[in-house]
Parts: C-alpha cells; sequence; structure tokens
C-alpha cells in the first residue's frame, strides 16, 4: 500500500534544523504519527462505528466465527478501532479527545486481545492484525490502560523480524516496519537501530534460482522454513519475484516491498538512522526501471503484469505520485526522472521515455513509446507461468502467461473486464479451446522450453517464445518484433494432438466506439455481434489497427458480455451478482486439431482511419520468414532487421545482405545507407559465451566485446560477440560498427 506522505507538510519535517537538544527517535516517531493522521475522518463513519458497537465490544455487520483465508472480517474490526484512535486526535474533528471515543477504543481493543482472533492465512496474524494495532498504540496507546497495552504487546510482536513470514524478499521489509513502529512506541532505541538497518539492507540483488540449469534442476527449500532469500527479492533486470517459482510479482508484492523502504527512506532522513546513498539509489533504480517501466506510462498497472489480483475490482486503477515524490525528499539520485513520474501521476504529461525493456529473469517484455505501451509475458524451465490462486483468487488464470500480448493508449483498455473476460482467448496468446478450465490447483506450471527470450538495445527489441503448452497438447513459435509505429505478431508451427479448435486472439478489450473493418478494400463499420469475416484486410477499433499483410479470416465480437466477480474469486466479500460490459474481441481461428498452422498480423496503436486506409505500416513492414526454424521481419522505414534463429541457419535481410547464424538465438541489425551501424544479440537458451554470426557485406573491426573480420574467399564477414553472462545471462549485448 503507498504510504500518504504530504510533501509539503513532511518537507517541513526534514528541513527542521537539529538543535543541541534535538532527538532522531523522537523526530522519527513524530513524523510516524504525522503520517498516520494524514487520513482524512470521515464524521458519518466514525459516529456508525460509535453508535454501533455492542456491550461485547464487537461491530455486528462483521462475522466473528470465519477465521478462513477468504473470510476473517476481523479485519475490519482491528481497522476500525485505527479509525477512532485518529478520529480522538483529530483536532478539527467534533471527536477530539472524546471520552465517547476513547472508551469504545477500549471496548474494541478489549474484545480483541481477550479473545486474539487468528486467521488461516498467516498473513493477517503477522502483518494485517500487529500493523493496526501497532498504529493503534501510536495513536492513542499512551491514553490507554496500561494492561491492555501489555495484552496487546505478544499480539503486535507476532511482526518481528524472526518471525516465520518475515522471509527475505518481500515481506520481511513489511515486518520488520510494523516492528520499528512498535519500538518506537516503546521507546527501545537499541534495536529500533537493528531493525532499522535490517530494513536497510534488504534493498539488495538477489541470484534468481532457475538461472544456470533451469529451475527444475535446483534445489530450493521454499516456505516459511528458509531464511535465505531463494530467489526471492529484487531480480537482476529489476523484477521482483516474491516466491521461488519465478513468477513476476513486480506490481503486487513489488510494489509494496518498494513503499515499505520509502517509507523508512523518509523517516529516517536527515537523522543518524538514514539510510546510506547506494541503498537509496538501488530502490530509485528498482522504482524507475522496474515498476515504472512494467507500467503502462509508469502510471497505470500492466494487466500483462498483474497475477491473481486481476480478480479484484479497481485493480487495474492509476498509481498515486505519493512513492515518486517521497524519493524526491529521500534523494537527489535521478530526480528529473522521479519528476517526471510524479507529474505524469499527477497531470497526465505524456511520457519523454521511449523503452524496450526485457526482465530476463521473469520472462517478461515491456515497450513503451510516448503514445501507446504494451508488452509480452512469458514463462520457461526457469520460470512458473502464473501465480497459484491463493486465498481463492484468480480461479481461471491458466493461459494468461502463454504470450500475453495487452496493448495500451490511454491506461484503462482493460479496466475491470475480467469478470467477463474469455479466459481462453488471452490478448497475443494461442490457445486450445476446450470446454472448461482445468481446476484452479492446476493452474500453475512450470515451462517446458529453454528458448524464451529478447533482444533489446533499450529503444528496440524483438521477442521469441518457442511455446509448448503445460495443459494442453499444443506447441508453437511465437515471435514479436518492435517498431516506432508498429509491431509485428508471426507465429509458426502451431500443432495440437487434441482434435479441438485452437485459436490465437489478436485482443481482448472494452469496446470503446465502433469497430471497423476492410475486406478486399472495401471498408465497413461492423455491427454489433458476433461473426467470422473473410479476406479482412485491416480492422480498427479505438485508434488501434490490426492489420493483417495477406488476406486473413478473422472472428470478431463487439458486444456485451456477462459474468461474475465470484467466477474468479471466491472471497467471503466477492460480489456473486452478473456483470454484463461491452466486449471488443478479435481472434484467429486455426481450425481443430492443427498442424504447422501460421499467423501474420501487425498491430498500428495511436493510429487514425486515414492512416489505416493509406495502409502506411503495411508498406513499412516486410516479412521475411515465418517458419518454425527462423521468423524474421525488417522495418525498411527505420533500416532495422529483426531476426530469430531457433537453430542455426540462414536468411537474406537487407537487399544484397545475406546474414548467417552459428547457433540458435534473435539478431537486430541497424543499417544506415546499406552498411551495418549496430547489431544487438541475445542468447534465450542461455547456453553460450559468445555469439557467432556472419554477414555477406565488408566489415573490419574490433572492439573490447567483439570481433568482426572479412574473409576474401567466402566473400563474408564473421561477427563473434561476447554475451553477458552469470546473473546477466539472458540480457542482450549491442555493438556498434
Amino acid at each position: 500500500m503507498t504510504i500518504n506522505l504530504k510533501p509539503v507538510a513532511l518537507l517541513f519535517c526534514l528541513l527542521l534544523a537539529h538543535s543541541a537538544q534535538s532527538d532522531d527517535f523522537v523526530l522519527i516517531k513524530q513524523r510516524v504519527f504525522q503520517n498516520l493522521m494524514e487520513t482524512p475522518v470521515d464524521k458519518n463513519e466514525v459516529a456508525n462505528l460509535l453508535n454501533s458497537i455492542q456491550e461485547n465490544g464487537t461491530w455486528p455487520d462483521i462475522n466473528y466465527q470465519d477465521v478462513s483465508r477468504e473470510g476473517f472480517q476481523h479485519s475490519r474490526h482491528s481497522a476500525n478501532i485505527v479509525t477512532l484512535a485518529r478520529a480522538y486526535n483529530t483536532k478539527s474533528s467534533r471527536f477530539f479527545k472524546s471520552t465517547k471515543v476513547k472508551n469504545v477504543v477500549e471496548l474494541a481493543l478489549k474484545n480483541w486481545v481477550d479473545h486474539d482472533y487468528i486467521c488461516d492465512n498467516w498473513w493477517h496474524n503477522q502483518i494485517g492484525t500487529p500493523n493496526n494495532l501497532v498504529h493503534v498504540m501510536l495513536l492513542i496507546g499512551d491514553e490507554l490502560p496500561k494492561d491492555l497495552v501489555e495484552k496487546a504487546q505478544p499480539i503486535i510482536n507476532r511482526a518481528n523480524i524472526d518471525a516465520p513470514g518475515a522471509r527475505p524478499g518481500g515481506d520481511r521489509i513489511k515486518i520488520a516496519g510494523i516492528q520499528a513502529k512498535n519500538l518506537l512506541f516503546l521507546g527501545d532505541r537499541e534495536t529500533f537501530d537493528e531493525v532499522v538497518r535490517v530494513i536497510e539492507n534488504e534493498i539488495k540483488y538477489v541470484e534468481w534460482i532457475g538461472r544456470k540449469y533451469g529451475y527444475t534442476y535446483r534445489i530450493n527449500s521454499s516456505g516459511f522454513a528458509n531464511r535465505s532469500a531463494g530467489g526471492r527479492g529484487i531480480q537482476y533486470g529489476n523484477s521482483f519475484h516474491h516466491r521461488g517459482d519465478g513468477v513476476n510479482n513486480t506490481l503486487s508484492y513489488g510494489l509494496s516491498y518498494a513503499d515499505a523502504f520509502v517509507e523508512w527512506a523518509v523517516y529516517t532522513a536527515n537523522t543518524r538512522y538514514s539510510f546510506a546513498d547506494d541503498k537509496q539509489e538501488r530502490l530509485v533504480d528498482y522504482f524507475l526501471d522496474g515498476i515504472c517501466k512494467t507500467s503502462i506510462y509508469g502510471k497505470f498497472p500492466d494487466p500483462g503484469a498483474k497475477n491473481r489480483s486481476v480478480c479484484r475490482r479497481g485493480t487495474l486503477r492509476p498509481y498515486s505520485a505519493k512513492t515518486a515524490e517521497n524519493l524526491l525528499l529521500a534523494t537527489a539520485y535521478r530526480r528529473k526522472e522521479l519528476k517526471e513520474i510524479a507529474d505524469i501521476r499527477n497531470q497526465g504529461i505524456k511520457p519523454t521515455v521511449s523503452h524496450a525493456t526485457f526482465f530476463w529473469n521473469t520472462g517478461h517484455f515491456s515497450y513503451q513509446r510516448p503514445d501507446w505501451f504494451t508488452s509480452v509475458r512469458m514463462y520457461s524451465t526457469r520460470t512458473h507461468n502464473m501465480e497459484e490462486p491463493y486465498n481463492s483468487e484468480g480461479l481461471l488464470n491458466h493461459h494468461r502467461g502463454d504470450g500475453a500480448n495487452h496493448i495500451s493508449r490511454t491506461g484503462d483498455e482493460y479496466y475491470d473486464i475480467f469478470p467477463v473476460f474469455d479466459y481462453q482467448k488471452v490478448p497475443g496468446a494461442t490457445i486450445m479451446q476446450k470446454a472448461e478450465l482445468p481446476a484452479p490447483n492446476q493452474i500453475q506450471k512450470l515451462g517446458l522450453t529453454d528458448f524464451v527470450g529478447a533482444v533489446t538495445d533499450g529503444i528496440y527489441g524483438a521477442v521469441a517464445f518457442d511455446f509448448k503448452s503445460p495443459h494442453d497438447p499444443l506447441v508453437a513459435r511465437k515471435s514479436w518484433f518492435f517498431f516506432d509505429e508498429e509491431y509485428v505478431c508471426l507465429g509458426a508451427g502451431i500443432s495440437c494432438k487434441q482434435n479441438l479448435p485452437v485459436v490465437t486472439t489478436v485482443n481482448q478489450c472494452l469496446l470503446r466506439g465502433e469497430v471497423a473493418l476492410s475486406s478486399q478494400n472495401k471498408k465497413v463499420t461492423v455491427e454489433k455481434g458476433e461473426k467470422t469475416f473473410e479476406n479482412v484486410d485491416w480492422v480498427f477499433h479505438d485508434r488501434i489497427g490490426y492489420v493483417f499483410p495477406n488476406p486473413t479470416d478473422v472472428e470478431l465480437k463487439n458486444s456485451a458480455a456477462t459474468g461474475s466477480w465470484w467466477n474468479i474469486s471466491k472471497q467471503i466479500s466477492t460480489p456473486k451478482e452478473e456483470v454484463t460490459a461491452d466486449v471488443f474481441k478479435l481472434w484467429l481461428n486455426h481450425g481443430s486439431r492443427p498442424s504447422d498452422a501460421a499467423y501474420e498480423y501487425i498491430v498500428v496503436p495511436a493510429t487514425s482511419m486515414e492512416k489505416m486506409e493509406e495502409n502506411r505500416s503495411k508498406n513499412n513492414i516486410t516479412i521475411l520468414k515465418n517458419t518454425p526454424e527462423i521468423q524474421a521481419v525488417e522495418n525498411t522505414n527505420l533500416e532495422i532487421c529483426q531476426v530469430v534463429f531457433y537453430k542455426g541457419g540462414e536468411i537474406e535481410i537487407f537487399p544484397t545482405v545475406k546474414l548467417f547464424s552459428d547457433n540458435p538465438g534473435i539478431v537486430m541489425l541497424k543499417m544506415k545507407n546499406g552498411s551495418i551501424t549496430e547489431i544487438s544479440v541475445a542468447d534465450p537458451n542461455r547456453e553460450l559465451s559468445r555469439f557467432n554470426l556472419s554477414v555477406s557485406t565488408k566489415i573490419e573491426k574490433s572492439g573490447e566485446t567483439f570481433t568482426a573480420s572479412w574473409n576474401e574467399n567466402t566473400r563474408m564477414t564473421h561477427i563473434s560477440i561476447e554475451l553477458p553472462g552469470g546473473n546477466y545471462a539472458g540480457s542482450s549485448a549491442t555493438v556498434k560498427l
């Protein structure tokens, strides 16, 4: 949860001059109290709590019997006490220092300490409940009866750095933060210093356990018993793993991990407890290059990076600017970039950063231009496909990692679509259409192939996914090629052993306005409904174009879809009533039991109907090859060629230029006036120390990490490029010629 520290008020605190009598410990306690008091008091809510509490200290609208993972409404009880304690201390409130409020706080707290409610989900016991109770102590604890305070302490102390849930890489930093607040309340300066250092030292890169040989060849003692990082935490490349499964948690646990550190970086700023500069800089790098580059414009969550949280209403709402603003208060490092993120989130300005970012330890690729954002989600033998459906959430997520490719212009294209979502038509994924999905306990699967990766120079990139479904007897070679105004999606070798239809979904998002398409050069506006269209040249919806280089039969739906949140989440609080939303869905049907089927389409985000009719993107793009062995695309306007070699081979790229690769891998070539100026390479298999290729043009140059030598007899230049190794294996190498 993002902390709500008001910059102006907090800046005043940070700039307080320390007198000879100043006390950093007391100052930090004051800052924590001030932060707790920033939440406005809702007088109607407080009045209702005061009037509805029962003689035994319970509230009638809370089920106190259900302590299950899906239930535990008790968390509302402890949160209510915090609300009342805040009202008691709010000078502008009519409840300020109210005896009635204080009595109700005591009554409700007594009920809790007498019953010591324990949830089946450990998180409430070691994080949720202690966090609420320590906030009560900091707000009003000095005025409560000593016996109540003493009885609350064992419950609060379940949040401590030696607790089972305080595993490195995620929950440890949050639990340590709760303990630190309690030490402020208790006045334990010595232990506070130790705990603050624990928080500081949690900001570090950890080695992913699947790096060397693939996940299945590593022994990983996960769970509460494992006190080492075990691959959990900030990954090299700035994604985040919360567990030992390799699933991307950057926008869930990784977000709260960063906020917990930022919270204490601000609390301790300009005191003797301040965090070291290198730790703060590491956190800023993770925030800007991990969290923000996984997010649409650094502002909206990328639905492709979300896991079970898609079943929660509002999960794709835009992020607050508070984290960026608080980092600006804590450090001067990368100040301009932090300020831009704050302005994007506060003022809605366009981003100036265009990037192509591959998180190689997570199998996630994101791509941004000022007017659009997209991503590709994959998995390999090094990672699992999706988070498990913990707490009965995300019950239909089986295929959401199968090359999911979401497309955004505004950031809200998929907002709360998930109760009506067709989970067998995930954008970008190729999926066998079954009567129903397997049981939720079959969602998480380990990837079955090694060749999963991307090449990027930071601005452009290409992605390859040797896809073998862990759920179905289905294989495909899938690739994506990214440029400034468009990107190209290729599929080849699509084969299935079962006699069921297989489809590739181009997109499934909320319906926004009319849908138009062109077939045999005739443009039509599509009537609402679901229909198959033959020989389609392009489809246009919500300023996004879908271009088919060869006339293609497509299936399209632009009408209402019905479902419910209860279908995807069995939490006690989950609504069960039906939900309806208008949906745009476009997919390609490869037929039943396909063998070596293929697809080719170009996505043109942030375009117009006029540009679609001009067919500009189709004219800029040349698909050089789309086979199970090689997939390659050239952008003639940018003079960029990107090639995926699933095994060594050759291909003619630019006119009169041939490219040979001695090994599997991905290559990106940049040309200028007929000459190769830059080469980027990557090894998705992560087996090579050097990438060896040849081109039929003369180059004679060498550098620290590469050699290029011309052979007069073969009329070829052999190029050998050193690849990143160790924790950077799977990332790209770029050489300038």
